[in-house]
């Protein structure tokens, strides 16, 4: 009896009947296509949300522990996990090991593939054994398929450390339904190229992982309204933008702003709070831990007003 390969059925595999000319089409025809495609992501993701805000429940409550997150996967899968844990400091300002990122056949394998490291179970096992993850922790496995066996391996070793899990997936009927805490599976359908699931995978994939930070990130004080308040100052622009958020929040000017940013050794929210109360700095920074880290709690006030205010003078300025 002929064997039958286990990806055959994956729906990340199948064939789209839509683009089956997708080789005979004009340019402008696979852009249509393309973009008829991607309209599918937001509705599949959107059906996600109550275990997507599960999920971010489950991440903001192990940040408020001290715990740590970490995402795992291997090729697009991984490199989109790599991505995000690489983007929460500058933008957020967290630690280094708050968000960390693990991606069969390491760093090197983000721009070169190293070919069956996914297939690498136990190797996915030791991975996660490396981080000596602890139940106040909180492990996002990624795979487009469900299927990957180096994803899974670091699944089973951090269930045995107790550690909490969510499981972010294209493949709805995965078996690891009593496995994980919770599982996220955005049903985008096949691939304008049949398996190619750094597409319409990949793009809700990246979706699923930007809210579950975005959400945890704005729930332990890291925006004060929209604004980034935590980011990194280390360079010119984002000294730029400190400077910008500043101005918007207290009505200062823009060498005010900066002047006060310099008296807040750069700590854009130390620099709201010692504007707003008058403290110095050391008392600024003593009044925002009492306050569980959040400007909104630590100034009693409401940036939205203020912020609607400006957006009105910017239209009426056009």
């Amino acid at each position: 009896m002929p064997s039958r390969s286990k990806w055959q059925s994956l729906p990340t595999e199948a064939i789209n009947p839509r683009t089956l000319s997708m080789d005979q089409a004009s340019t402008e025809e696979i852009i249509d296509l393309m973009l008829q495609e991607d309209r599918k992501t937001i509705t599949a993701v959107q059906r996600e949300k109550e275990r997507i805000a599960i999920g971010a429940e489950l991440i903001t409550q192990a940040f408020k522990k001290g715990g740590r997150l970490v995402f795992v996967g291997a090729g697009t899968s991984g490199r989109l996990g790599v991505l995000e844990a690489a983007e929460m400091l500058p933008t957020f300002g967290t630690p280094p090991r708050l968000v960390q990122a693990v991606m069969a056949g390491g760093r090197d394998a983000f721009f070169k593939p190293r070919e069956g490291v996914e297939d690498n179970f136990e190797e996915g096992g030791h991975a996660v054994s490396r981080l000596r993850l602890t139940s106040k922790d909180v492990l996002i496995g990624v795979s487009a398929s469900g299927t990957t066996q180096f994803v899974r391996g670091a699944l089973t070793k951090a269930r045995r450390a107790g550690v909490k899990i969510i499981f972010v997936t294209c493949w709805p009927g995965t078996e690891l339904q009593t496995f994980v805490d919770v599982i996220i599976a955005p049903a985008v359908g096949p691939e304008v190229i049949a398996g190619s699931t750094r597409l319409k995978a990949g793009s809700a994939t990246k979706m699923v992982l930007n809210m579950l930070t975005t959400i945890s990130m704005v729930h332990i004080g890291k925006t004060y309204g929209n604004l980034m308040v935590d980011m990194q100052t280390g360079s010119k622009q984002r000294r730029d933008r400190a400077r910008s958020i500043i101005t918007m929040v207290t009505g200062l000017d823009y060498d005010a702003s900066g002047a006060l940013l310099r008296r807040a050794r750069w700590n854009v929210k130390a620099a709201i709070v010692m504007e707003k109360t008058g403290d110095t700095h050391a008392k600024a920074l003593a009044r925002l831990k009492r306050a569980g880290d959040s400007v909104r709690d630590a100034v009693g006030e409401d940036v939205g007003p203020r912020l609607q205010e400006r957006l009105s003078h910017t239209r009426a300025a056009r």
